[in-house]
């Protein structure tokens, strides 16, 4: 009885192990040999216990736990801004968003360990069961596809180009199987061999194809663009007392007019800039209309995150998490494009069960009178004199085609990605540098650069390929501003032509390899 509760533990203790290993290949910790734990995970589903489809749901929750309680703990510092009123929820928010994503990590486990295959092509089976269940935690509800296992690659290095094909859910199917494999290698004769084969097939593969692809780097066009990304570092304790909104302003404006050999074309100032509702900012009579006026120059482009207020139901308003484009013409400003958030950040924007979660002493994290209200299904813009683009607001980073599902609802292609983002929510954590690293990712599938303003860090000009323009970051803690010449797209990759196909390709792989495991078993 002792050695078996001995073996339970062992099994638990290392099931969590391993999803920390794993968790520990994202950046900024870069340990990508933690992608050999998904073999330890496959190996824990399939090890019999005295209910072996019930212990491998819970081992592979267990791990899942381990992993996202590593890769998502920055969910903490939201609630730490106001700690007087909600730290208190903070290691509840934890234990729930661990928790609640380890259940598709179980649920992998429990199909795997249902589908019960023997031999080396076994691998298959276990990467298609959590690849499909990682698809799955990017869009069930609202979705939620944060550190995905292909995105354990640093963004712009020659595997994460692999993307540019099958996107990330198709990569982290491959990083499952290349992690699986490493596990096979322990293993004696023939599986050995295939694992083998496996292992320096995939590396070589990745390498090879992206070595390839940034060797016909484009270069940047010198012509461009020239953008200027600002990044006040501004505490977010300190934005939104309402007596700061002048010296918030002031210091955004300091940045945007600071001296430079060629003048900006278009200025970024990240999402939710200023601790005000545009539409006040902007009125009539107000100071801040001609003090915006003049911090541009004749010509210029500023592009904004802001909240803005629209008209709502039954004579209310609604409230949106906006980019708001503004231009300086000779008498003044003018509004030429917005873009109103789609997708927004469950119980961060708004509150799922709103009554429920009210009556519970639960709201939304928005300094509003209310949660904000998605905008319409997004399509790229073309304010006047930009080229067209794609914004991203913050969360909207995270999702896989976003851009090129976008472009065709209509509008035609974009130029370029914006994403401007308040990671001064994550506060000095993993946070900021991960998120980074998922919105390279979205560059890499559509072959297009991608822009990030951020209030606090990190702040960055991002290629096609996924890389960071040298120079020109500006890293947590740092005010300042960065001018860099926009990056030239790329034609349409094939993942933004065909999306998902080549991952569901990948997924029926998968199940052939089950279907055909269980027959040969029945026989």
């Amino acid at each position: 009885m002792n050695l078996s509760l001995t073996a339970a533990w062992r099994g638990r203790i290392l099931a969590v192990a391993a999803g920390i290993g794993a968790a520990l290949a994202h950046p900024p910790f870069g340990l990508i040999v933690g992608v050999a734990a998904y073999g330890l995970i496959m190996w824990l589903a399939e090890t019999d216990g005295p209910r072996p489809r019930r212990s491998a749901f819970f081992r592979g929750w267990l791990a899942g736990v381990g992993y996202f309680a590593v890769s998502t703990h920055w969910i903490t510092e939201p609630f730490l801004v106001d700690a007087a009123n909600q730290g208190w929820m903070a290691p509840i928010a934890l234990l729930a968003m661990s928790g609640g994503l380890a259940l598709f990590w179980g649920l992998a486990a429990l199909l795997y360990r249902a589908v019960d295959v023997k031999g080396p092509w076994r691998v298959l089976v276990f990467a298609g069961a959590l690849a499909l269940c990682e698809w799955l935690r990017g869009h069930v509800l609202t979705g939620f596809p944060w550190d995905l296992p292909g995105e354990s690659w640093r963004a712009g290095s020659a595997p994460s180009q692999a993307a540019s094909v099958v996107g990330s859910y198709g990569l982290s199917w491959i990083t499952i199987v290349l992690g699986a494999s490493i596990a096979l290698l322990w293993r004696r004769g023939r599986t050995r061999i295939v694992a083998g084969i496996a292992v320096i097939a995939i590396l070589a593969g990745l390498y090879g194809f992206g070595a390839l692809r940034l060797a016909s780097a484009k270069a940047t066009a010198p012509d461009a663009p020239l953008v200027r990304l600002v990044q006040a570092n501004i505490d977010q304790k300190d934005k939104w007392k309402p007596e700061n909104l002048d010296m918030v302003f002031s210091t955004y404006v300091r940045l945007t007019t600071q001296a430079s050999p060629v003048r900006p074309d278009i200025v970024i100032w990240p999402e939710g800039a200023l601790p005000a509702v545009i539409d006040d900012l902007l009125a009539p009579g107000s100071p801040y209309v001609s003090r915006l006026t003049d911090a541009l120059a004749p010509g210029q482009t500023l592009m904004m995150g802001a909240n803005r207020v629209g008209p709502g139901a039954a004579g209310g308003v609604d409230y949106f998490n906006s980019l708001v484009v503004l231009h300086r013409e000779a008498p003044g400003l003018r509004v030429t494009g917005f873009y109103d958030k789609h997708r927004l950040v469950p119980f961060g924007e708004f509150l799922p069960l709103g009554d429920l979660a009210t009556r519970l002493g639960i709201r939304s994290l928005v300094h509003m009178p209310e949660d904000f209200t998605a905008g319409p299904p997004p399509r790229p813009i073309q304010p006047d004199g930009v080229p067209a683009l794609q914004p991203l607001i913050c969360y909207e980073a995270l999702f896989p085609g976003f851009a090129s599902e976008a472009a065709r609802r209509g509008g035609g292609r974009a130029k370029w990605l914006l994403n401007v983002s308040n990671d001064a929510w994550f506060g000095a954590t993993s946070g900021p540098w991960q998120h980074l690293n998922i919105a390279a990712y979205r560059a890499i599938e559509e072959g297009l650069p991608i822009a990030r303003a951020t209030p606090t860090g990190v702040s960055t000009m991002i290629d096609a390929y996924g890389r960071p323009i040298l120079g020109a970051r500006l890293t947590l803690g740092e005010e300042g501003n960065i001018d860099v010449r926009l990056p030239s797209a790329l034609a349409r990759t094939v993942y933004s032509s065909f999306g998902d196909a080549g991952f569901a390709i990948m997924l029926l792989l998968s199940a052939s390899i089950a279907v055909a495991g269980r027959i040969r078993r029945a026989r």
